[in-house]
């Protein structure tokens, strides 16, 4: 029952983070207004706002001017749901800790955020992303995560994204990344940062590979690193503990 309610719960935070996205891009109050079409601008109805059923039974279409609506807004609230599933089976581990897991769900949402953000439009939210990481960082204090582990874990983050910022002069990496590393250190402390970090950089490398494989792309491409850290970092949240203890049992 509660996997279920995880679920639906994650597909409404999902269909809002779908609004949180369109109007960063589009610099929209995204707390205040009714959500309305893009396109024509017709302002939804209730039924066009069930998470995953309006985008089917609508045929992925506006009810108003028939213009296609992204998948990508079906796919954000499907992967919010379950990610918000995964999170409670992650954290159940004898017994459900409410506020960790409302932590995990808090930091996976800023992260979808950023996932989205940064593959349509190349760019990281910080206004999004410090926010995230002041409240993250509160929390995890209060949660009784070792000050010493978010330090190490920022330092191996962020740490590392201003040395590559400032040894290329801002060409290998943009100062949005140094904050949402500053984000991943606080969420995940040490040693699991690395784990994302090292998870970021190996699928981030392969994807990148398969473009030049492609020729979808050349060695001067963008890619949205953001988007891989985003993930990477969701894994080491839900895993990362895991992960580390595989690791030093294959040692």
């Amino acid at each position: 029952m509660v996997l279920f309610f995880a679920f639906v719960l994650g597909t409404a935070v999902g269909s809002f983070l779908n609004v949180v996205v369109w109007r960063l891009h589009t610099e929209e109050n995204f707390v205040h207004g009714r959500s309305h079409c893009p396109h024509c601008g017709r302002t939804l109805a209730a039924v066009d706002l069930i998470p995953l059923l309006s985008y089917l039974l609508l045929r992925g279409r506006c009810r108003s001017c028939s213009v296609r609506i992204s998948p990508s807004y079906f796919l954000v609230e499907a992967a919010t749901g379950l990610l918000f599933m995964l999170s409670v089976q992650a954290l159940s581990v004898g017994h459900l800790d409410w506020l960790r897991l409302l932590l995990s769900w808090f930091v996976v949402s800023v992260l979808s955020i950023v996932f989205v953000f940064d593959l349509r439009y190349m760019l990281i939210p910080r206004s999004v992303v410090l926010p995230a990481f002041v409240l993250v960082l509160a929390v995890n204090l209060l949660l009784g995560m070792s000050a010493l582990s978010m330090v190490l874990g920022i330092a191996v983050t962020a740490g590392f994204f201003w040395l590559q910022r400032l040894l290329s002069h801002g060409r290998w990496i943009g100062g949005g990344d140094v904050q949402l590393g500053l984000l991943m250190g606080a969420a995940l402390g040490f040693p699991n940062a690395l784990v994302a970090l090292f998870l970021a950089y190996v699928v981030g490398a392969a994807v990148g590979v398969a473009l030049l494989t492609a020729r979808r792309g050349t060695w001067r491409s963008e890619i949205p690193f953001g988007t891989f850290l985003s993930a990477a970092t969701v894994v080491a949240l839900l895993y990362g503990d895991r992960l580390v203890g595989w690791y030093f049992n294959l040692l």
